[in-house]
């Protein structure tokens, strides 16, 4: 009887404890909001709903929108504005942007997959990045270098697309366009193929399931109020990303010290092609500061602004095309009469035919052009924008 009374008030305790610090979270989110001023935009939800909502949480968004303009959401934290307001929209990002950061919550949900990469950095840093990847992707090299690698790319998608049409299989259009684009952006950026599409060895597989894993896990920390205490106990969620960022920076480290390498032993060569040697070459003159730490957390950031988002803007493209017969009959037409115009037009080939893609051809694609551009306003690829205001 005593062992099931003690068995009983040590339940009791945990479960006091439990509701205690229930009741604890619930108050910080509440208190101190200006809930019901209306000078501040209006509460339509807290992080719960962000919970609740994960899987579409865009559509839920999006509703919230199209009732208020601006409306927020709560955390125990701080009140989340979310704003749709052109007016809003322009005061932060054009006319006052010296005014906002990505500010501390941003940067620590980033900061341990991207490091000091441009998405978790602000100010001199910001700038120093931004500035360092306008000039690098103006210069001719590394231009043509990734024209002839999205086309190569493209090259090899279109013949699975083509091969999977013939035989009449069911194919998942937007894992293609996964595997295309992170072959595209990792040969750009590493100047290493990983050869998604066809197939990559089992080290190049782990890397692209580590990458993928850890940008859903990354994004799963705005909606889970509790990742801090998973991180901290190095359990759940938290503790499968650290282990994947581990894996993913000791594959670039070792990618970034093998390209040195190569690099050295080929001091003779002045066309640095890929944006890793570009920025290696640029290392030199700065060595304590572009150390292997800093150039990873850069290139990894090109990865992410390069691979997600190209290919799932070209999987709503495809998707509103087969929604939209007609606007797919007028692109398919636009492009079959430019291409037929052009020097090369025998396109018999995948291969002809991508030959036939100019830089002069797809500037007369204009139809084509405005299609993509109503895909990205439609669904945009970059729908939520955070900044926090610094004073």
């Amino acid at each position: 009887m005593e062992i099931l009374y003690t068995l009983f008030y040590y339940i009791a305790t945990a479960l006091l404890l439990i509701f205690t610090l229930f009741s604890v979270f619930i108050l910080r989110i509440f208190i101190g909001k200006s809930i019901f001023n209306k000078n501040y935009a209006p509460v339509v939800g807290t992080v719960f709903d962000q919970l609740f909502y994960f899987n579409r949480l865009y559509d839920f968004q999006t509703e919230m929108a199209k009732k208020y303009h601006s409306f927020r959401l709560l955390t125990p934290d701080q009140s989340e504005i979310y704003t749709t307001d052109i007016r809003n929209i322009e005061h932060i990002l054009k006319t006052n942007f010296w005014k906002y950061s990505k500010g501390e919550h941003n940067q620590e949900v980033f900061s341990d997959l991207f490091g000091s990469g441009i998405f978790a950095v602000d100010g001199d840093k910001w700038k120093e990045q931004k500035k360092l990847a306008s000039f690098e992707f103006s210069t001719r090299v590394l231009r043509d270098f990734s024209c002839r690698v999205f086309r190569e790319k493209a090259t090899k998608l279109v013949r699975i697309v083509h091969g999977l049409a013939l035989t009449k299989q069911a194919f998942d259009v937007q894992g293609l366009l996964m595997k295309c684009t992170l072959d595209s952006i990792f040969k750009v950026g590493f100047g290493v193929d990983l050869n998604c599409l066809e197939g990559s060895d089992k080290e190049g597989s782990e890397f692209i399931r580590a990458f993928d894993d850890s940008n859903e896990l990354t994004y799963w920390r705005y909606a889970d109020p509790f990742w801090k205490l998973k991180q901290y106990l190095n359990i759940g969620s938290e503790a499968t990303l650290k282990k994947n960022i581990k894996f993913i920076h000791n594959f670039v480290d070792d990618l970034i010290s093998t390209k040195r390498r190569q690099m050295e032993m080929q001091q003779h060569c002045n066309d640095k092609e890929d944006i890793l040697s570009r920025f290696l070459v640029e290392s030199k003159k700065n060595p304590q500061r572009m150390t292997n730490q800093y150039l990873r957390d850069i290139i990894l950031s090109f990865m992410i602004a390069g691979k997600d988002t190209t290919a799932n803007t070209l999987s709503w493209f495809i998707y509103v095309l087969c929604k939209n017969p007609i606007i797919h009959e007028k692109i398919a037409k636009e492009v079959g009469e430019i291409i037929s115009s052009t020097p090369r037009n025998e396109a018999s080939t995948v291969d002809d035919f991508v030959e036939c893609i100019t830089d002069e051809a797809l500037e007369e694609m204009h139809y084509l052009h405005a299609a993509l551009t109503e895909t990205l306003r439609l669904y945009p690829a970059v729908p939520v924008v955070s900044y926090v205001k610094i004073f």
